[in-house]
């Protein structure tokens, strides 16, 4: 049965989370937000489009370094409220930190372990 979706943005200030995976291998690569506008322009684009909300304003993931995401599927939670992107993440890398995923360290007792390698230098792609 298909439904038109609404999602509920208000619940979060305008914001809903979105979850993004590798639509092949389902690795979680990142957890970023979007609004209204954001959510409209991934559909339109077919790249994924989020909100930043320390800058306050739309970007591109991979506008700038070139670690484009192409959305591949959508899925939202029962509540619509959450967002789930399978994504082809292009160039290898989703974190702004040189990582393929934003969780490239584990928590082992106190400490923090990275447990994943520097797919590129953050510092020579923003400049």
């Amino acid at each position: 049965m298909d439904v038109m979706i609404k999602l509920d943005f208000k619940k979060n200030n305008g914001l809903i989370p979105a979850v993004v995976q590798d639509y092949r291998t389902g690795e979680v690569l990142m957890l970023a937000y979007m609004n209204e506008e954001a959510f409209t322009e991934t559909l339109k684009t077919g790249k994924a489009t989020y909100y930043s909300r320390s800058r306050k304003s739309l970007w591109v993931k991979g506008e700038t370094s070139g670690h484009v995401q192409l959305v591949k599927e959508i899925r939202v939670d029962c509540d619509l409220d959450t967002l789930l992107l399978k994504v082809e993440q292009i160039g290898g890398a989703a974190c702004h930190k040189g990582y393929r995923s934003c969780f490239f360290s584990k928590l082992e007792g106190q400490n923090l372990k990275i447990t994943e390698s520097i797919v590129f230098d953050p510092d020579e792609v923003y400049q």
